[in-house]
């Protein structure tokens, strides 16, 4: 069963979506509001500057996902690119399907000289995935997230 990765459509959106719900209710235990989500999902396709997805397929399939945003960097006056929105199917896990996403996203990064390196986000008490991303060269930093979400007069994207 061959992997294919190819580039995500407007038409992969709703695959996006059931993703993205079950990422959110997996890592974050959220049960994210599914019009603002999809709603969020399109806005990356109708601006290309928020952002891009990458999909595998197994057998005409969707099984695996990966979105890259963008964070301009004036130290090093170049892009890094956010992973984000990284998800593998239950059934396609431990088969290579999130090492060959992260891999196309590394060639791609690495083709376009603007692009400086690649960055994630990821929960500090999921050591197999910080396994998985220090195998593929990836290495820990000693910044930390902090976050003001939702601001003052907007919506909560939790359902």
């Amino acid at each position: 069963m061959t992997l294919v990765l190819r580039p995500a459509t407007p038409a992969d959106v709703p695959v996006i979506v059931a993703f993205n719900e079950a990422l959110a209710f997996e890592s974050e235990n959220t049960r994210l509001d599914p019009d603002v989500l999809a709603a969020g999902v399109r806005a990356t396709f109708e601006n290309p500057a928020r952002g891009f997805y990458t999909l595998a397929e197994r057998n005409g399939d969707v099984v695996g996902q990966i979105m890259v945003t963008y964070e301009w960097s004036d130290w090093r006056n170049g892009w890094f690119w956010w992973v984000q929105s990284v998800y593998v199917r239950d059934d396609a896990r431990r088969g290579g399907v999130f090492r060959a996403l992260y891999r196309e996203i590394e060639r791609r990064a690495t083709e376009d000289p603007t692009v400086i390196g690649l960055r994630l986000y990821l929960d500090r008490d999921n050591t197999k995935a910080q396994a998985t991303y220090l195998a593929l060269g990836m290495e820990q930093k000693k910044y930390e997230m902090m976050e003001r979400y939702p601001l003052d007069g907007r919506k909560s994207d939790i359902a």
